[in-house]
């Protein structure tokens, strides 16, 4: 007897919305699993947001259907209101009630719970997000990463099938930032919490989503681990979003790129002489006194500190190579040799 397939934890299938003339989704299809942590990325305005207001409740889809563990909660014939479809959201700015204590903002999330269950659930969750020192005090008496976690609080209190984070982490500074983020990451995963999170922030993306989705003009570029989008991205957007490649023209003939840095083998389903771009991460270029591919000059040297970022002027090529490496070159040095390394190298 076959077995029943488990429900996706959300649906999405062919969503669509506009504002105006403007498609701000369109025909977006996307199954995310129990458990599962999504990072929604892409450049401002490419539709991230509206479609996790979408999935919570607080916009409509035109056209499209959402389901939540099977059930259909936005439809042709279909919408249930945002609480009533055990979504918890946490808003950028957190959004809390400055008049409330902490202990009341979390309250304020339980309103539809049964009085016998809301203060063991109130407990519960303000020990788990470590706030016992906060519950009476009020926001504004708050620091960011206080107001974050107070936040989290409220939006798991109700227990959730899934969390929806909008750009969680923004507010915060750069070295708080990584703590709270894998706190409440480590937080979520151990409560099997399905968590889409919606981010700008390409490495913040790539460090925190089992799965990432790259959104472009209201549609979907490319969704894979973090691992798929940043070693192997199916479009030169993709390539782009995640790092600052050097980019060298070529022409392909019999399997080889022909540029002016060396001739590089690669089969394409391309017609001879047809040109193509190598695309070459500034991490894959190595750096000697001595050995090496080419000759080139420094122009520039940036430090880092662990990393230095090195521009190289090469024969034959418009814009300078951008290297990034952790060797150090003796200080004065005006020319190097350089070797590329082939399998780092994509072409489009």
């Amino acid at each position: 007897m076959k077995t029943k397939s488990r429900e996706p934890a959300l649906r999405l299938q062919n969503i669509c919305r506009s504002f105006g003339t403007t498609a701000a989704v369109h025909d977006i299809s996307l199954d995310i699993q129990k458990g599962e942590v999504v990072s929604l990325v892409g450049h401002s305005g490419c539709g991230k947001s509206t479609l996790l207001r979408i999935i919570a409740g607080v916009e409509m889809a035109e056209t499209g259907q959402v389901f939540l563990a099977g059930r259909e909660v936005n439809g042709p014939n279909t919408f249930v209101e945002p609480e009533a479809r055990s979504v918890g959201f946490v808003f950028q700015d957190y959004a809390l009630f400055p008049h409330l204590t902490v202990r009341e903002n979390i309250l304020f999330g339980l309103k539809r719970q049964p009085k016998s269950e809301v203060g063991a659930r109130t407990t519960d969750v303000i020990e788990r997000v470590g706030i016992e020192h906060l519950v009476e005090r009020y926001p504004h008496t708050l620091s960011g990463g206080e107001q974050q976690r107070v936040a989290l609080a409220r939006a798991l209190a109700p227990r959730p099938s899934i969390v929806l984070m909008d750009e969680p982490f923004s507010n915060l500074d750069q070295g708080l930032r990584e703590k709270v983020r894998r706190d409440t990451l480590s937080l979520l995963k151990s409560l099997d919490t399905t968590v889409i999170m919606v981010t700008h922030d390409p490495q913040e993306a790539l460090s925190t989503g089992d799965r990432v989705v790259l959104m472009r003009s209201g549609e979907i570029v490319q969704a894979g681990s973090p691992y798929d989008l940043h070693d192997r991205p199916s479009s030169t957007y993709a390539a782009d979003f995640f790092c600052a490649f050097n980019k060298v023209p070529g022409v392909y003939n019999d399997g080889r790129i022909d540029t002016a840095i060396g001739s590089f083998p690669r089969q394409l389903d391309l017609e001879p002489k047809s040109a193509a771009t190598l695309y070459i991460r500034p991490q894959a270029i190595a750096l000697s006194l001595d050995h090496g591919d080419l000759f080139a000059t420094v122009e520039e040297r940036i430090f880092h500190g662990e990393v230095e970022q090195i521009l190289l002027k090469v024969k034959g090529l418009d814009v300078p190579l951008k290297v990034r490496t952790m060797e150090r070159l003796p200080d004065g040095i005006d020319a190097v040799r350089v070797s590329i390394r082939s399998d780092r190298i994509l072409i489009f």
